[in-house]
């Protein structure tokens, strides 16, 4: 059923419904598609560890904030499928982008006062091997890093997938540009 202007069920939406949808949609599209494909690549690879973690720390409740308030608005403005893709989202606002962030704080502790997280890129050097091998604590926290991390990914790109079946939904009902 669609949601108008003129009301509930009664043909196709008014073009402002329309244009809310594009926005929130192209919204949360682009910034998904540069925050999971190029931010994080370019900046683990280019940063120290910690700063990375930091930034992701800060950014990531406004980015997965901004996905959730998109994809409700999409979900109340135009199509039901993004149930799905709010959902997603908000297990990523409420818990797996918090939790993820936590345990990152808290191995950056642990990696400080052993003299790491200045190493640039994002594949583990053998300093943090011996530690994880070393320390039972850090490697808890790395494999629920692990844990959190993958859950958190499977969200995002849950949402991804969303968006861009919404995309092809709406580019081949387009008429002309």
């Amino acid at each position: 059923m669609l949601v108008s202007a003129r009301g509930l069920g009664q043909g196709e939406p008014s073009n402002a419904i329309k244009l809310l949808h594009l926005v929130f949609l192209s919204t949360s599209w682009g910034m998904q598609i540069w925050v999971t494909f190029v931010a994080g690549f370019v900046m683990g690879s280019h940063l120290p560890r910690h700063t990375f973690g930091f930034i992701q720390r800060q950014l990531f409740p406004y980015y997965f904030h901004i996905v959730s308030a998109c994809a409700f608005l999409n979900l109340t403005l135009f199509i039901i499928a993004f149930f799905v893709c709010v959902a997603a989202s908000v297990l990523n606002t409420q818990w797996f982008g918090q939790v993820t962030a936590d345990i990152v704080a808290d191995m950056h502790l642990v990696e400080r006062s052993h003299g790491l997280g200045q190493e640039v890129g994002l594949f583990t050097s053998q300093s943090h091997r011996q530690l994880r091998a070393s320390s039972p604590s850090y490697r808890q926290l790395t494999r629920q890093f692990t844990l959190y991390h993958a859950l958190s990914s499977l969200c995002n790109l849950c949402c991804i997938a969303c968006n861009g079946l919404s995309l092809y939904y709406v580019a081949a009902r387009l008429s002309a540009l």
